[in-house]
C-alpha cells in the first residue's frame, strides 16, 4: 500500500500513514525472524544480532532524513528511539512480566555493564551541547569535535561487543524448538531489510508535507512516531519474552538495542553524513533532548542495579516516558 501510494501520489497524509504502518510491519517480521535465530543462539549473542537487525529501518530513514535535510527530526527521531527502548519499551516489558509473575530477578552483570556503558555514551553525546554553550570558541569546530567523539564511541563500541561475547560465549540458547530452515532466515532477512530501505524513503519524502498538514513538529514526529515504528521489534519481543518468565532474554535485546542506537548508530551516521548530507550531522542537541537522555540514563541504572525488576518499576519507566511525549507535543 506504501508503494501504490508512492507511485500514484495521493495526499502526502496517506503515504506517511501507509509508510509508518509498513515501517511497524517490517520491523515486527525482522523480529519474528531473529526469534527463529535465538534458537541457535545464547542470550547475548540473541540480544546483539536482533538489537542489530531491530535497528536497520531507524538507520534508513536517518539517511534519508538527512539526506532531505531533516536535521531536527532526525535528531528527535534517534533520541526518542534511545528512550522508547530504555523507557517505554523496557517498562511494558517488566509492567507485563512483573503482573504476571510477580517480582521477577535476572542475572545484572551484563545489564549493570549495558547501562554502564550507555551511561557513557549519553554523556559523550552530551558533551558537545554543554561544550557549545560553555566555550564559544568551541562552535566553530563542532563538526570536527563529533566525528572524533564518533569514532571514540565506535571504538568503545566494537570493545563491548567483544567482550559480551567473550564473557558470554558458554550460555546456552533458549529451549530447543522447530524453527526455520537457516536459508529461510536469511532470505527473509534480505528482502525485509531491501524493504525497509525503500518504505524509510517514501516515509521521508511525504513528510515535509504531512508535518505542516497536521500542524506537528518535527520533533515531535521523530521522537514519538518514527522512534515508536522503528522499535516494534523491542517492543513485541520484550514483551512477550518477559511474560515468558525469561528476564535475560528480554534485557539483552532491550538494553542491546538502546546501547546500539547510542554507540554505533549516531556515531556512524556523524561519519556517513559528511558524505550523504548535504548538511552534515553533528551531535550538538537542544536542551531539552540532553535533559531527556541524561535522567532516562540514571533512571534505568537504578532500576537494573539490584538485579530484580518489579511491576511497578516499569510503570514508573512508561510514566516518564509519557511525560516526555507530552512534553515534546507542546514543545
Amino acid at each position: 500500500m506504501a508503494g501504490v501510494s508512492e507511485y500514484f501520489q495521493p495526499p502526502s497524509l496517506v503515504t506517511f500513514c501507509t509508510a509508518t504502518i509498513a515501517l511497524a510491519l517490517l520491523a515486527a517480521t525482522i523480529g519474528h525472524v531473529t526469534d527463529e535465530l535465538s534458537q541457535r543462539l545464547p542470550p547475548i549473542a540473541t540480544g546483539i544480532v536482533q538489537s542489530a537487525l531491530g535497528n536497520l529501518p531507524e538507520l534508513f530513514v536517518s539517511i534519508f532524513g538527512l539526506r532531505a535535510g531533516l536535521i531536527e527530526l532526525v535528531q528527535s527521531s534517534l533520541v526518542g528511539s534511545i528512550l522508547a527502548n530504555g523507557l517505554l519499551v523496557l517498562g511494558s516489558a517488566m509492567l507485563a512480566g512483573g503482573l504476571k509473575h510477580g517480582a521477577q530477578k535476572f542475572h545484572a552483570d551484563q545489564p549493570r555493564t549495558i547501562t554502564t556503558l550507555f551511561f557513557f555514551g549519553v554523556a559523550a553525546l552530551i558533551v558537545p551541547s554543554l561544550a557549545t554553550q560553555i566555550h564559544s570558541s568551541v562552535s566553530r569546530h563542532i563538526q570536527s569535535l563529533s566525528v572524533a567523539i564518533a569514532l571514540m564511541l565506535l571504538a568503545v563500541f566494537v570493545g563491548s561487543m567483544t567482550y559480551a561475547l567473550q564473557s558470554h560465549a558458554r550460555q546456552q540458547p533458549l529451549e530447543q524448538r522447530e524453527s526455520w530452515p537457516l536459508r529461510t532466515i536469511i532470505f527473509v532477512l534480505l528482502l525485509t531489510s531491501v524493504l525497509a530501505a525503500f518504505v524509510s524513503d517514501w516515509f521521508i519524502a511525504s513528510t515535509s508535507a504531512t508535518i505542516v498538514k497536521l500542524h506537528i513538529s518535527q520533533s515531535f514526529t521523530g521522537f514519538v512516531i518514527v522512534a515508536l515504528a522503528a522499535n516494534t521489534v523491542e517492543h513485541a519481543v520484550g514483551i512477550q519474552l518477559a511474560l515468558r518468565a525469561q528476564p535475560d532474554y528480554a534485557l539483552a535485546i532491550i538494553l542491546n538495542s538502546l546501547l546500539q542506537i547510542a554507540l554505533a548508530l549516531i556515531p556512524a551516521l556523524v561519519i556517513l553524513s559528511v558524505f550523504l548530507s548535504p548538511t552534515p550531522f553533528n551531535l550538538v542537541l537542544s536542551p531539552l533532548l540532553v535533559v531527556a537522555l541524561a535522567l532516562a540514563a540514571v533512571l534505568d541504572i537504578v532500576i537494573v542495579f539490584d538485579g530484580e525488576y518489579n511491576w511497578l518499576e516499569g510503570l514508573a519507566l512508561i510514566g516518564l516516558y509519557g511525560i516526555f511525549g507530552a512534553l515534546f507535543w507542546w514543545s
